[in-house]
């Protein structure tokens, strides 16, 4: 018989590490059918492309498998070099991560010191508090305005502590998004040794009149950093490879800690692979655009007061009745992702997904 689990403290855990809350990812639909005892759930909760790869993307992984008994690239040299001509800058100004947040891990590794202040408005993305507190940094939140960010609010928090500004645009959860005119007023408005980042990863779903930041703002910034992955839009989430576009010095400092071959060699083929074949993918782009506008439609037909959605997801602000509305969802399988007190974010899936969601929220909030 085992012994009951004890949670003891661990001896010698840095205090910044101790007081952490691990990041929380999305609940899986595997996990609520045993929680809930139902069946065929569905999960709406990560922000995942509800479809497979390509076939040019599956043989390209296929064919990097045959290889896994030796060591990838570990600068993940000719990704770069593509990625490079893709965006239109120079193989110098591009790393490569373990997904977008990976990238964002070394940023933190790289610049931020215990006591050094890192802006970035709240609600935002989850992973952003776990990587600037686990190296003492101090997190400065300013508040966003209509579920979007406070871009002046922004810069005046910006202090002579301040050593890093996160701006995810699509904002998850809330989905809005800025400008690239609105950058460019904050890159102004502080000093250039300060970090900005602006986090794209789901770029492929936003406006693009909102502008490009590699080139309308990197040649001029070169405190700016510009992270996107290969995530969401081009379906390869459990890969994990990201990249980033800056100037050639950042590039060198965070590659001194990037983890040996982050980047696997599947996810190296894929990401190659993705980029040969955008003319596959992109009718899959379109298809959940077009299902994103229905489900906007449909919602705000329905009484729902939406923020604009720009990413691959819509955001409910369901505030207090947040967790009964959410429980409800999934006590009939349809699993989305709460943020309690404020509101749930909910994937754009197949469309037989969105239906299920729609139907089951019309019945959730009639009952709750």
């Amino acid at each position: 018989m085992n012994a009951p689990h004890r949670d003891t403290t661990v001896a010698g855990v840095r205090p910044a590490v101790a007081g952490l809350a691990a990041y929380r990812p999305g609940k899986g639909a595997a996990q609520a059918e045993v929680e809930h005892g139902i069946t065929e759930a569905i999960k709406l909760a990560s922000n995942e492309n509800p479809f497979p790869p390509i076939p040019a993307v599956v043989r390209a992984v296929e064919e990097a498998a045959s290889g896994v008994n030796r060591y990838p690239d570990h600068r993940a040299t000719a990704l770069r070099e593509r990625l490079a001509d893709w965006v239109g800058v120079e193989p110098e100004q591009v790393a490569v991560g373990c997904g977008s947040v990976g990238l964002l891990q070394q940023l933190c590794l790289t610049f931020v010191d215990p006591g050094d202040e890192v802006v970035y408005p709240w609600l935002s993305f989850e992973a952003y508090p776990v990587c600037v507190k686990m190296m003492g940094g101090v997190p400065v939140n300013p508040p966003l305005v209509d579920h979007a960010f406070d871009m002046a609010g922004v810069a005046a928090a910006v202090t002579d502590k301040t050593k890093m500004v996160l701006l995810a645009t699509p904002n998850n959860p809330t989905g809005t998004a800025i400008s690239t005119a609105q950058v460019a007023d904050l890159l102004a408005a502080i000093d250039d040794d300060v970090i900005v980042l602006v986090d794209e990863a789901y770029r492929e779903f936003n406006d693009p009149a909102l502008g490009d930041p590699v080139a309308d703002l990197t040649p001029d910034h070169p405190n700016l950093v510009v992270t996107r992955t290969f995530s969401k839009a081009y379906g390869l989430a459990g890969l994990r490879v990201g990249y980033a576009v800056c100037e050639p010095g950042i590039v060198r400092e965070i590659d001194k800690i990037l983890l040996p071959f982050a980047v696997n060699g599947a996810a190296q083929a894929a990401a190659l692979a993705a980029i040969d074949s955008l003319d596959q993918i992109q009718p899959t782009i379109d298809e959940l655009l077009g299902e994103r506008t229905r489900l906007v439609d449909e919602l705000t037909a329905a009484g729902w007061s939406l923020p604009p959605a720009n990413a691959n997801f819509v955001y409910l602000a369901t505030g207090d009745r947040t967790d009964e509305v959410y429980l409800g969802l999934e006590r009939e399988g349809v699993v989305t992702r709460p943020f309690s007190g404020q509101g749930i974010r909910v994937t754009v899936g197949t469309r037989a997904e969105n239906d299920r969601f729609l139907a089951t929220l019309d019945r959730v909030a009639r009952t709750n």
